[in-house]
């Protein structure tokens, strides 16, 4: 299995390959603390610059049951270029979004195929690409939602904004 910071081809990035600083998360999109890290995330890029974002999957369906659709969702909106939209979408409406149909309503408002991405979602057609992050997570020591690194590190630190900027600029220090 790659290192934790090992960026595969397939992977969601957002932010430039030569960024200072590298965010990894292990986030569900159902988890209240990812929702704000997204908020925090978003505002801390357009301030700090120079961050490149990787997401991969660890939906914690014991407590979110909607999780893992809402993983396989992300993807099947990656299947028509659409990930990061949706991504984000998924944690803005997160306290809307409660069964199947909230997730096609978000595809349509995105203007995805809305019959290829039912489908994708009744056959559960990306459900191996979060499995896989599921045991990427495991591998790379995350069991709890958001989990980052920076630049190859384990942040342990809160998911609000100050703890995440505080973070993130001592690592742009270093």
């Amino acid at each position: 299995m790659n290192r934790v910071d090992e960026i595969g081809p397939d992977e969601h990035v957002r932010g430039a390959g030569d960024a200072t600083l590298t965010l990894i998360e292990y986030g569900d999109f159902q988890c209240p603390y990812c929702a704000r890290a997204h908020a925090a995330l978003s505002e801390l890029t357009d301030e700090l610059g120079s961050i490149r974002l990787v997401y991969r999957h660890l939906p914690l369906s014991d407590l979110h049951p909607l999780a893992e659709l809402a993983a396989e969702a992300a993807e099947a909106a990656a299947s028509q270029g659409k990930f990061w939209e949706m991504h984000d979408i998924l944690f803005e409406q997160q306290r809307q979004v409660m069964d199947k149909q909230d997730l096609a309503v978000l595809a349509e408002s995105l203007d995805l195929d809305i019959e290829r991405f039912r489908t994708d979602i009744v056959e559960r057609r990306h459900r191996q690409r979060v499995q896989d992050d599921l045991a990427r997570a495991r591998h790379d020591g995350a069991s709890q939602t958001p989990s980052f690194f920076i630049n190859g590190v384990r942040y342990q630190g809160d998911s609000d904004q100050e703890s995440l900027r505080q973070a993130l600029t001592e690592a742009l220090g270093r």
